[in-house]
Order: structure tokens, then sequence, then C-alpha cells
């Protein structure tokens, strides 16, 4: 057989120095293959680090001693604030603006929150807003500088948890950087308590993902990097199963306490809830503002003095933020367009119209005058004729410590007050626990009491 030889065209050794050159791992591009250890749950811990802060407080604590206790009891109670910053917990950023949400056990009793973000700035103060002990969830708000934003988490829907799914638990511990732990979702309506106390979540996110020491109110998230669920403890019945609120219930408590009157002292009167292009009002305090104007239930807000907001947070301070006390609605009526303006009133006018009473924030000064060590209660300036206040007993000076029990993380004001007794139907009682001031002599007293009142 005669071997005969072929010579290439130019054509053809150009085609096959392109298909060479196409063959995988004949080129630097083809070389750069993607990274097999990148996977989703990388990517998803990626996403969501930025979001997770590290907690640490500063809290006054009384010095003991011979000379100090002798110190207290001559002249008066002697604090002194720690001068180290104790971590505390995590918390994850829900909102660009640097609204953090974390576990109130995390914060309570706290005189100063510190926040460590990911990277290497400086702590930064956070100012405490709301919070609740029953859902053991607290909203913070970052001390930022003007324009400044943050990376905030994505919230998953209110019912996309799926059983068996891959969940990571994220936290800050210490701040000493990020940790992550991976596990399944072992249970969406675990009814458990693990803390043991008054927590009023009836479906607990079980998990078998590591929730360590530091990890408390650090998010629990799926693979697409979305926060079903707010970490809280690990059982100590159980080794290596975690308890996290989960994400409708985190919806839940925001709509209740994150509503206007928390960012400025003016009642509003409408609860939200966020839709994917507008703002669906769910509840309308008894004569407020919104109800007045108009709102009702059901109502679709789209647009807040003519922007439309990217979120409900964001509706919120919108209102919060109108010039004059005064917003304009633009909204959808069985599919008709309206505009509803809207005054907004003191928020003290909002206790006075569920309960009768006149009441101001009991100021340290005033305090002082009455002989108070605390500054927390509201001092009744005045109580309506006629009113159920009335029927009840209750008088000008005396001073209310506590609604039902109530204890929201912080103290007794204005605003706490006025979100609980707008969330209460008409016709409800609630207990009023009340010092009354007693004068004998020269010396002054307080007589505790409570008083069941009804709310209008």
């Amino acid at each position: 057989m005669t071997m005969q030889s072929h010579r290439l065209q130019p054509a053809q050794g150009f085609l096959i120095l392109a298909l060479l050159l196409a063959t995988p791992g004949r080129s630097k591009a083809a070389a750069a293959s993607p990274d097999i250890r990148r996977d989703e749950v990388v990517i998803a811990v990626e996403r969501v680090a930025p979001c997770v802060v590290n907690i640490a407080t500063k809290t006054k604590v009384e010095r003991r001693g011979l000379f100090y206790d002798w110190f207290r009891n001559t002249w008066g109670t002697y604090n002194q604030t720690l001068p180290p910053q104790t971590s505390a917990g995590s918390g994850v950023i829900i909102d660009e603006e640097g609204y953090v949400l974390t576990n109130i056990h995390v914060v309570d009793g706290a005189d100063e929150i510190w926040v460590k973000l990911w990277d290497d700035r400086p702590p930064i103060r956070a100012t405490p807003l709301v919070g609740a002990t029953s859902s053991d969830l607290a909203l913070l708000k970052l001390d930022k500088k003007p324009g400044e934003q943050f990376q905030s988490i994505k919230m998953a829907a209110p019912d996309d948890v799926l059983l068996g799914e891959t969940v990571l638990a994220l936290g800050n511990p210490f701040g000493l950087g990020g940790s992550v732990s991976r596990g399944i979702l072992s249970s969406m309506a675990r009814r458990v308590n693990p803390e043991a106390g008054a927590l009023e979540i009836p479906d607990w996110l079980q998990t078998d993902a590591a929730i360590n020491p530091g990890n408390s109110g650090g998010p629990l998230i799926n693979l697409r990097g979305e926060m079903i669920g707010i970490n809280v403890a690990v059982s100590k019945e159980g080794q290596g199963i975690g308890f996290a609120i989960p994400i409708k219930r985190i919806w839940e408590t925001l709509q209740v306490l994150f509503t206007p009157e928390i960012s400025k002292e003016r009642w509003f009167g409408a609860r939200f809830k966020p839709g994917a292009n507008s703002l669906t009002v769910t509840y309308l305090d008894r004569g407020s503002p919104a109800a007045s104007a108009g709102l009702s239930v059901g109502d679709q807000v789209t647009a807040i003095n003519g922007k439309s907001p990217r979120s409900f947070i964001e509706a919120n301070d919108l209102i919060a933020g109108s010039a004059r006390d005064e917003v304009a609605l633009s909204m959808r009526r069985a599919g008709q367009p309206k505009v509803i303006p809207v005054r907004m009133l003191p928020l003290a006018d909002q206790i006075k119209a569920r309960t009768g009473l006149t009441v101001q924030p009991l100021t340290p000064d005033l305090a002082g005058a009455m002989g108070l060590e605390s500054v927390s209660g509201l001092l009744i300036a005045d109580v309506e004729n006629g009113s159920t206040a009335q029927l009840a007993d209750l008088k000008k000076g005396y001073l209310i410590s506590d609604i039902d029990g109530m204890n929201t993380g912080g103290k007794m004001d204005i605003l706490n007050a006025a979100q609980y007794l707008g969330g209460k139907p008409a016709g409800e009682r609630v207990k009023l626990t009340v010092l009354a001031q007693i004068q004998r002599g020269a010396y002054v007293t307080f007589r505790k009491g409570s008083v069941d009142l009804r709310i209008r």
C-alpha cells in the first residue's frame, strides 16, 4: 500500500488550530473553570455575611464593697458604667437605612448598644426602637452618617419554608468575625420553649444547624440567601438541636411594632402588610387620624407623598418624615385610584382616645421631685369626665408604671403604651399598675395598686 502525503491548505490549518484552541484545557479562559468549592452554600453565605453584625452592650452596675455600700446607703445610689463592652450576641441588618433585628434578650437592660459590622470600620452606636419580650424580638437603628447606607438581608415570604431544606445559621459571636453552621430544617411546628420563659411563639423552627453561644439574634437562612428565622437558642436536653423564631412571626411582629409612631411621636394609626407592588392596610386604630381621613382595611397604598416605597419599612419612614405632620397617600380601592390626605396628631391623643387619660412622660426632673429613682412610667395629667378612667377611680398625679405586665425591653413610655393600647379592641379590659403618692407629714410615700380599665 502506498502512503500518500496530504498538504493542508491554509484555510484548513486555521480551522484545526481554532478547534484545538476551543478544546477544554487548551486556553487560559477555558482553564479558569468554576471552582467546585463555591457551591450554593458558599454563595448564600457570601451574599448574607455583610448583613450579619455583632452586638455589644454596656450596662450600669452597682459597685460592691464596704465603702461603696456605706456611701450608697448614706448618700444614694452609686453607679459606674462598665468600661469594657460586653459582647451580647448577634443581629442582622434588615434595611439599608440601618435597621437591625435581634433578640430582645441580647439587648435587654443595656444602657449602651454598639454594633460591629463585618468589615473593619469602628463599632457604631445603635438606638433601641421597639421590642417585645413575648416574641423575643427587638429592633435597633444604627446612628449612621447622613446618606450612609448598609447592605441588608432579603427576608423570605411569611410561609416560604420547606421541611427538610438545607438551612444555614449565621452569627457574629464575640466580635471575632462571622460564624456559619449548616443543617436541615427539622421541624416547622415545634411547640417548645427553649428559654422556659413566657414567649408566645406557637411554631418554632427546629434545626440541627448548631446555634453556638453568641449566635442568638443572627439569621437562619435558606440556600437563596433569604432569612427564614432568627436564631434563639440551643436545646439543653437534645444535642445539636437549635431553635429559631419563624419568618412568619417576624413579619407579624414587625407589622405591629414597626409603625410610623416609633420614628416620630405622632399618631398615624394604620398598619400595613407588605406586598409586591403595594402596601395593604391590615388594621386601623379606632378614632385614629388614618381612620378619620377615610382609610379602610384592604386599601392598597401605592405611593406616599408621591414616592413609591420599596419596602414597608421605607413606607413608615416616609410617613413619619412628612413635613407639617401631613401625609398624602396614593392608593387603589376596588381598582380605582384615590389620594387621601392624613394629618397626624400627638401620640398622647391615642392614649386619651382609648382610655380618657391625658398622660405625660416621666422626666428625670419629675422623677426627682417625686422621689423616684426610675424614669419609667406615665404621669396622669388629667382624667376626662365620664370616662372609663374616671369610673375606675384614676386620678391626676397617679403614675402608671405598667400595663398588663407589659415589658417591651425598654421603659414604660408613651410610645409603648400607645402601641399596646392601639392594638386592643374596644371593650377589652387592661390592668394598669399604678403608684399613688401619699403625703404623711413631711414624708411622701407611694402606694402600689392595680386598676382594671375598659378600652373605648
